[in-house]
């Protein structure tokens, strides 16, 4: 129970979003049908889901709308945020804040996806 192997994320625009992973991340995509795209991150498989699918993966419980804000954020620790975050810029990315020097000694930056999934760069820094 303490391997993590693969997280859904609910998304409007499926092409949209399997086209940003690809570009932005620089994942392979190694499942795809009319539903769903999968990416591979090292040992992590992330499962782009078309929204209108995932009451049947949650059901009973309910399907929340992007509008309805962030529920998490998923990180990604880097050797240098600020380099990451140039490549970010050069690939259309939209930083939402940082980076910036936090005070439990991480420097971060983050962006969303464009279903708004909220993603963080990370690294440690001396305090």
């Amino acid at each position: 129970m303490k391997h993590l192997s693969a997280i859904s994320l609910f998304v409007e625009d499926l092409p949209a979003a399997k086209a940003f992973y690809v570009e932005v991340f620089e994942v392979p995509v190694v499942y795809e049908d009319a539903n769903s795209a999968v990416v591979k991150f090292d040992n992590l498989l992330i499962n782009l889901l078309q929204v209108a699918h995932a009451p049947e993966i949650v059901a009973p419980g309910p399907v929340a709308s992007r509008e309805a804000g962030s529920r998490f954020q998923i990180s990604i620790w880097v050797p240098d945020v600020d380099a990451v975050c140039a490549q970010l810029k050069q690939r259309g990315v939209t930083l939402l804040q940082g980076p910036l020097d936090r005070p439990w000694g991480m420097r971060t930056a983050n962006f969303v996806d464009p279903a708004g999934h909220s993603w963080e760069v990370a690294q440690q820094i001396n305090g």
